[in-house]
């Protein structure tokens, strides 16, 4: 930890920067005021040692112009007794501690000690949450598109220029606003996502600006509004184009002069906001049609990232379904990782996942409640999955009768399965742990193949009871 002593008073410097020293701690000096400010704005400063009265100013004044700046210094101001008021004043203006005048040098650092531990624990902190947000927030991709994506989201997140997102719905338009959020600046900041769509639009201003008691019928208090609550953060506008023209123009004024009149307010309010927007629909066509602002299309498009729709991007879909599987898993506390069967897999690959990203989270996260051994089957996917069994073109050439390709994939899982207790001797234990399923699972199965008749190779229903040892595996 960087300690910074502040006094004009030599002899107290020395004794307390050697006291310092001694601790382990490494220390700077600063004789006034000015000469301490221009050391603390560098921002490697951890804690300063801070007297109250200066020849050219007060410690008090420092404290605040430094809180004010942002500036994360701790500071243990060093008073007399005639200067306990000043004190009190200090801790009020974000002082940490005081001592006081002659002061126990074993004393003081101990107070030092007891920073230095919550600034330890605070960083502590401040990194889980980040990595804890980062890993939260990460897309999962393979393919090329998404990898431009990352890298157009990594070059525009440590800068202030706005962003409009793009894309359709379920694409995770979201997910990368908050990645952007968490790879800026403001990343100690709140990310404040705001669905403009679902505002309704006499609500509008008060939410987006606040309102004071007594705006309007049912103004019984004040309001902070999102601007003011995403003050030095970010704030996500989602379905920004649902915005009517009127919102749009106050919106617009909110960006430009960096400041926001609550409904009701006689005064302005600055603000520090950064602004990242979203839409599914044309900005385009909207500013020709004449209903999207072509002065805020501009501003809130400085920097403008479309995501490309899931079925543009198949190769992102087995790590999509991976991520979810292992979240999931974690979420729900199973003891086993989650598989999946390479038919149900299969299907999912070829699925036009219209609900994009979203729709894929949903069906996997509904697969997962209803496996049974831990292992997803094509049983267990919704039907608007399984009914495009009967859509997939046979031969490269005619329409695959309703059906075909579910019969096609039973019959190869039943071989699979065949296959496998044979070469297993009949041990279905063993068999099911080869498959990669559950004992029941390859049970269920079998009764299943039993049931419509399915043998190896097609095998009519003679052969499917046969021992396993004795079937024919062609």
């Amino acid at each position: 930890m960087h300690i910074l002593v502040i006094d004009d008073e030599r002899a107290v410097r020395e004794i307390l920067s050697e006291a310092c020293r001694r601790a382990g701690y490494s220390v700077d000096e600063a004789r006034d005021c000015t000469e301490a400010a221009s050391k603390l704005v560098r921002g490697d400063v951890d804690l300063a040692l801070c007297d109250i009265k200066m020849p050219d100013g007060n410690g008090v004044d420092l404290v605040r112009s430094m809180k004010e700046s942002r500036i994360e210094t701790n500071f243990i101001m060093v008073t007399a007794f005639a200067s306990m008021e000043n004190a009190v004043e200090a801790l009020r203006a974000g002082a940490s501690d005081y001592v006081i005048k002659p002061f126990d040098v074993e004393e003081l650092l101990h107070r030092v000690h007891q920073i230095a531990s919550l600034r330890g624990l605070r960083e502590e902190n401040r990194m889980l949450k980040k990595f804890v947000r980062r890993e939260a927030t990460r897309f999962r991709f393979n393919s090329p598109s998404m990898h431009a994506v990352e890298r157009l989201a990594g070059k525009v997140a440590p800068t202030e220029s706005t962003v409009l997102v793009t894309g359709e719905s379920g694409t995770g338009k979201g997910v990368l606003a908050r990645l952007i959020h968490e790879q800026s600046k403001r990343a100690e900041g709140l990310f404040l996502p705001v669905n403009c769509s679902a505002i309704p639009e006499n609500l509008l201003e008060a939410e987006f600006f606040g309102h004071t008691k007594g705006a309007f019928t049912g103004a019984d208090k004040a309001r902070k509004g999102l601007f003011l609550q995403a003050d030095q953060g970010t704030l996500f506008l989602d379905e920004v184009g649902e915005l009517p023209m009127l919102m749009q123009t106050k919106l617009l004024h909110a960006i430009e002069e960096k400041e926001i009149r609550a409904v009701g307010a006689e005064q302005a309010r600055r603000v520090d906001v950064r602004i990242v927007a979203a839409t599914n629909r044309d900005l385009h066509q909207m500013v020709r049609e004449g209903t999207f602002r072509e002065d805020l299309f501009f501003r809130v498009s400085m920097f403008h990232i479309h995501i490309p729709p899931l079925r543009e991007r198949k190769s992102d879909i087995r790590a999509l379904i991976e991520f979810v599987l292992e979240r999931s898993r974690e979420q729900h506390g199973a003891p086993n990782p989650i598989g999946i069967t390479p038919d149900a897999e299969a299907l999912l690959l070829g699925y036009a996942w219209p609900g994009n990203v979203r729709q894929l989270e949903n069906v996997i996260n509904r697969a997962c409640i209803l496996a049974e051994d831990d292992c997803i089957t094509i049983g267990d996917l919704p039907p608007e999955i399984t009914r495009s069994l009967g859509h997939v073109p046979q031969h490269g050439t005619a329409i695959a009768t309703p059906g075909y390709l579910r019969d096609q994939l039973r019959e190869f899982e039943a071989n699979l399965i065949y296959r496998m207790l044979h070469d297993t001797g009949g041990d279905r234990r063993l068999a099911a742990q080869n498959l990669g399923i559950g004992l029941s699972s390859l049970y269920r199965k079998i009764e299943e193949f039993e049931a419509l008749g399915i043998g190896p190779q097609g095998a009519q229903r003679g052969d499917a009871a046969k021992p396993a040892g004795q079937l024919n595996t062609g």
